[in-house]
């Protein structure tokens, strides 16, 4: 296919700035006509032959081209000492490398988080603009839905693999997220994190419980009507708010305000991956520039640890890092035609929506895909659907901008890209200075063994399969102010936090239990 003609637009272009020229995404469901029982591997490769293809250039010679793979850790892969049930590649990119015929120069292996996407499209298409590559494919994929269907299979697979190779490993990048004292509180998964910031968020616009999980709902229904025509999709079921924001069997409780349909799905078998390219390079593989779709903002910031941050009802990384995209854009969100907001948790999208006054029902959509609830929460790679899916809706709108902004840990990573056909030379961004500002910002006194009257700062119940119940929650102590975490002492402050009608700001008394702290409503 011929190159651009010397009068486009993207004929004075630096021959080192970087484009995205291909995109692809599978998925393999369980219960779909043709489930193949892929791997992860497999269908991290599955995606990138797709991607490969839709350059519309000679798929082996793009191959062949590519110096640079990258590739998204998988949640078995993620963590230390997690077991893989049906085994696993001990080189993750080089073995979907090999699947694809080429060699590269260089393999990666990000730190966990759903930003990375987003966060090495960037990293990868700066170094591009640098001269320090040419063509850069980044991957990822979950088939957690194969491993939990097949686990006890008497005939399940073996996805063991040695791909051997060179492999830059980053590591877990677990830094932050969890310690031991967050830990022995009852900070052990991501619901429950996020439920704090979501009641903190509740309890600042003054909202009662009912209006606020009435709220979840209507910001969620229309994620489900996208969700319900993608291919893709995990849970392709349109649903309304009220069926959201009412608790049945299916929609049972997780942990207080969420209920099931609220939060991310993790059974999913879906890949995902993005090539990005020189320019020169594009040319000279013969890639049409109607299929180049630039970069003309991007932003990587991270929030502070939990207990450092002054508001826990908001994350000023996270907005910062849009904002800053946003204006290395030289546009403002009401210049976007598309946009995909990460949806994990309703907190994390109202962060965005609330900085920018962004509405549940803008009619642009806050998501492409479906979001991470009903299209499926694939594991860190969610975010590079996402890019897939601006970089098509972009192709079909020569011209208009899209917005993917991705989130990583808990409200921790944030990394967000702007995207356009509009030819555009490199544009370095002020990360790095914003950094700075995060890390400025005050941040509250803490007591590790909290003793004497204090206040509920924010709170969770979580709430297990069998129907036991943990209080989780932020207090401030009445003399100093000083934060502190707890678990509910006893059946009465569990019964406040969960009826009260705002527990936020309720007095209660702090006690040292062993190594955990506690409060109870009851004074001594």
């Amino acid at each position: 296919m011929a190159g651009p003609p010397s009068s486009s637009p993207s004929s004075s272009l630096d021959p080192r700035t970087p484009v995205l020229i291909g995109v692809g995404q599978v998925s393999d469901p369980i219960d779909g006509p043709r489930y193949q029982r892929l791997s992860p591997v497999e269908l991290a490769a599955a995606a990138a032959r797709d991607a490969l293809a839709d350059t519309g250039a000679d798929p082996g010679a793009v191959a062949a081209a590519v110096d640079t793979v990258a590739g998204i850790r998988q949640f078995e892969i993620s963590f230390p000492g997690v077991a893989a049930p049906l085994g696993r590649s001990d080189n993750f990119p080089r073995s979907v490398a090999a699947r694809l015929g080429t060699r590269p120069a260089r393999a990666v292996l990000e730190v966990i988080g759903g930003q990375g996407p987003q966060h090495l499209v960037t990293e990868l298409a700066a170094d591009i603009a640098a001269g320090r590559g040419e063509a850069a494919l980044v991957f990822g994929s979950e088939a957690t839905s194969t491993v939990r269907h097949l686990a006890d299979a008497p005939d399940r697979p073996d996805f063991t693999e040695s791909a051997g190779g060179g492999l830059e490993d980053r590591g877990f990048g677990l830094e932050g997220l969890a310690t031991e004292y967050t830990l022995t509180h009852g900070l052990t998964d991501a619901p429950t994190q996020y439920a704090l910031f979501d009641n903190a968020r509740r309890a600042r616009l003054g909202q009662s419980r009912a209006d606020y999980l009435r709220g979840m709902g209507e910001l969620f229904a229309p994620f489900t009507t996208v969700a319900a025509t993608n291919p893709h999709a995990a849970a392709p079921t349109e649903r309304s708010a009220t069926e959201l924001a009412t608790p049945t069997a299916a929609n049972r409780p997780i942990t207080d305000p969420y209920l099931r349909y609220l939060v991310a799905r993790d059974q999913v078998n879906q890949g995902a991956a993005v090539l990005i390219t020189s320019v020169a390079t594009a040319r000279r593989l013969g890639v049409d520039t109607e299929r180049w779709v630039f970069l003309h903002g991007h932003a990587d910031l991270c929030e502070r640890d939990l207990l450092d941050r002054a508001d826990l009802s908001t994350s000023p990384a996270a907005v910062m890092a849009t904002r800053h995209a946003l204006a290395l854009a030289d546009i403002g969100v009401a210049d976007l035609a598309t946009l995909d907001l990460y949806s994990c948790f309703p907190v994390a999208v109202s962060t965005i929506t609330d900085a920018f006054d962004l509405a549940a029902d803008d009619p642009r959509g806050l998501t492409v895909t479906g979001g991470l609830p009903f299209f499926g929460g694939a594991g860190n790679n969610y975010s590079m659907h996402a890019i897939a899916e601006i970089v098509d809706r972009l192709r079909r709108s020569p011209g208009a901008y899209g917005l993917v902004a991705a989130n990583g840990g808990v409200l921790s990573k944030y990394s967000a890209g702007v995207y356009s056909t509009t030819p555009t030379g490199w544009r370095a961004d002020r990360s790095a200075e914003l950094q700075d500002q995060v890390l400025a910002l005050p941040a509250p006194a803490q007591v590790a063994a909290a003793e004497g009257p204090a206040t509920i700062e924010t709170y969770t119940v979580k709430h297990d399969r069998g129907g036991a119940r943990t209080g989780i929650v932020v207090g401030r102590l009445e003399a100093t102010g000083a934060r502190f975490l707890a678990l509910a002492a006893d059946d009465t402050t569990l019964d406040a936090l969960s009826s009260a009608d705002e527990p936020i700001g309720m007095p209660v008394h702090a006690r040292r239990a062993d190594r955990h702290n506690t409060v109870e409503v009851s004074r001594p």
